[in-house]
């Protein structure tokens, strides 16, 4: 009995190629499991997916016939670039509560006690979370359609903001991978996502930062999150790309910020998971 499980046992891979293929494959059973979860869980799921639809609403329709536009143009257009940009932030409260729970649960503990590779953890989760958040943005992009959204320039500048939108979501999923396994509780997960609500809030989505005071002008013209707003209302073709420096470097600044968290908060978050002691 004990050669038969011996030799039932997995043999870890030696070689790069070998290892780079057991690390592909750990991740993608990871992504796999969170796929499955939300398929027992569609309503958790469509009800994340909506929320951001309902702020649409609220927004251009409730509010939008007392906003002006920088330069002029409908209000709907200069909103939803914004939007999208918040759908992708907002995405950072969803993965941190899922890494959380993992690990209050003890998941996190069985995974890592399994012949995983070390990255396929946080590696699976940012694959799932990034196939659920270009779910989430199609649903925006077909909710901004509605409305009467539309972009003006060609198939190749849309494409670019797309991916800039998905290169945000990305840098801010690893802010919450790291925040997931530093917090222990629910409660201080959920005293973290109200946070989420001025570094949203506080950007160029729903006013111009020159109608504010100075300082919060100051704050929300350089916020990350205003640079992605800039640039997608750019290569959209939508109205309002303001003028100034910010504005004008929009693209730029929209590439750097998110490399920048990324450069950060990607390390991070694996030494952290590596170094977890329950």
């Amino acid at each position: 009995m004990t050669d038969a499980m011996t030799d039932a046992a997995p043999t870890l891979p030696t070689t790069t190629t070998g290892r780079l293929r057991w690390a592909v494959a750990d991740a993608a059973t990871i992504a796999l499991r969170a796929l499955h979860h939300w398929a027992r869980q569609p309503t958790q799921v469509v009800a994340g997916l909506l929320f951001p639809v309902m702020l649409v609403l609220l927004f251009g329709y409730l509010f939008g016939g007392s906003m002006s536009v920088p330069g002029g143009g409908d209000y709907r257009e200069w909103l939803m670039p914004g939007m999208f940009v918040m759908t992708m932030a907002f995405g950072i409260g969803e993965t941190m509560l899922n890494v959380q729970q993992d690990a209050e649960k003890g998941i996190t503990d069985r995974f890592r006690s399994m012949p995983l590779a070390r990255s396929a953890v946080v590696v699976g989760r940012s694959l799932a979370d990034m196939l659920y958040s270009a779910m989430g943005l199609a649903v925006m992009l077909a909710c901004g359609l509605a409305v009467g959204w539309r972009w003006h320039g060609g198939a190749g500048a849309a494409a670019a903001a797309v991916g800039l939108l998905l290169l945000l979501r990305f840098s801010v999923l690893w802010v919450g991978i790291y925040l997931g396994l530093v917090i222990r509780t629910a409660g201080a997960v959920a005293a973290v996502q109200t946070l989420l609500f001025p570094l949203t809030m506080v950007t160029n989505t729903f006013a111009a930062p020159d109608t504010m005071p100075a300082w919060l002008g100051a704050v929300a013209a350089w916020n990350p999150l205003s640079a992605t707003v800039s640039a997608t209302r750019e290569l959209f073709g939508n109205p309002g790309v303001g003028a100034d420096w910010v504005s004008g470097h929009a693209v730029a600044l929209a590439v750097a910020w998110p490399l920048a968290i990324v450069a950060l908060f990607l390390p991070l978050a694996v030494r952290r998971y590596r170094r977890l002691e329950r």
